[in-house]
């Protein structure tokens, strides 16, 4: 099997959506998966992370046992406002490849509405990988927008990633791998994402 390339954003997608996961809180999460959209105590002033994977949500959030993430959820949203998000996003940290200097990437990290971040992927046993794998930190009128206009759908898969936990832990990689929700590359043109890496 190939591996794939350093920076490469891999999600389950459609024509029309981009699932993303985050873990929260069960009196956010539950209500959120509930309603399909987030509670009034969801703040839309502070910054929120959305990974397109799986896998490295499950790193994050413990397979959904870690205090304050105990509710792994699937939020499906608009393609339209993912790639937006892409767009309007700036590196978290400064790449000289990429930025004129230190100044010119702190001046496009203050008024950029996104944050991309680039974590080592993680395989089934949350071991780090030789790849990288996406984080889109959203703020400001990103935030907003995820909350308010972005989000088709929302899902409770706890269920899920305990599921996939007992069966690594009980040595059944390949049953594990089976449960895995879908992750394919998704397209993005070359310059779009030669601006994403570092």
């Amino acid at each position: 099997m190939s591996v794939p390339p350093k920076y490469q954003i891999r999600a389950r997608y459609t024509d029309s959506t981009v699932t993303v996961y985050q873990a929260y809180d069960p009196s956010i999460g539950l209500p959120a998966a509930r309603d399909g959209r987030f509670p009034a105590v969801w703040k839309r002033d502070r910054m929120t992370w959305i990974k397109p994977s799986f896998l490295w949500m499950m790193y994050r959030s413990g397979w959904g046992l870690k205090e304050g993430q105990q509710t792994v959820l699937a939020v499906d949203i608009t393609r339209e406002g993912f790639i937006w998000a892409l767009s309007h996003a700036c590196l978290s940290h400064y790449a000289p490849g990429l930025h004129a200097d230190q100044a010119a990437w702190k001046r496009e990290l203050r008024q950029s509405p996104a944050r991309i971040q680039w974590d080592p992927e993680r395989d089934l046993r949350l071991e780090a990988l030789p790849y990288r794998s996406l984080q889109l930190g959203l703020t400001g009128e990103a935030a907003r927008a995820y909350a308010d206009e972005w989000i088709v759908a929302i899902r409770d898969v706890t269920p899920l990633a305990h599921r996939v936990h007992a069966l690594v832990r009980a040595g059944e990689l390949d049953a594990a791998r089976a449960e895995l929700p879908e992750a394919r590359p998704f397209p993005l043109g070359a310059e779009l994402l030669g601006r994403l890496g570092d």
